[in-house]
């Protein structure tokens, strides 16, 4: 199983930036996937997740309006849109996965079973 992050980088305030996850070793049409974030001296949080079932998105407050998380089930690959990034974004954004259910509520608030390596974004002017 693996899931591999892409796409971070430095990007100005108010800017857009899309982050991949190739996800290899299961098929994006059951598990709960999602997008969690963590900035130093700060606990991970879950910020944007998906039922692979049925499509239910959950996002956090703090990115609701602002960030879409999507699939391509084809590709077997998530994506996570994220337009006017503020200062407060700058963290290491990881995918996650949780392989025994598909609720996109529960994987954002209480984790997955499988994590990937992350990717950093930086906003910064």
């Amino acid at each position: 199983l693996q899931l591999q992050a892409s796409g971070g980088g430095l990007v100005q305030p108010g800017g857009s930036l899309t982050l991949s996850c190739d996800v290899s070793g299961f098929r994006l049409n059951f598990p709960a996937i999602g997008w969690f974030r963590q900035t130093p001296g700060k606990e991970r949080e879950g910020i944007s997740c998906l039922s692979t079932l049925n499509d239910i998105t959950w996002d956090s407050d703090s990115v609701k309006g602002r960030f879409t998380i999507s699939k391509d089930a084809a590709a077997n690959r998530v994506y996570l849109q994220m337009n006017n990034l503020r200062p407060d974004d700058t963290a290491v954004y990881y995918c996650a996965a949780h392989l025994s259910h598909s609720s996109s509520y529960a994987l954002c608030q209480d984790g997955p079973t499988e994590w990937g390596r992350g990717t950093l974004v930086t906003v910064s002017s």
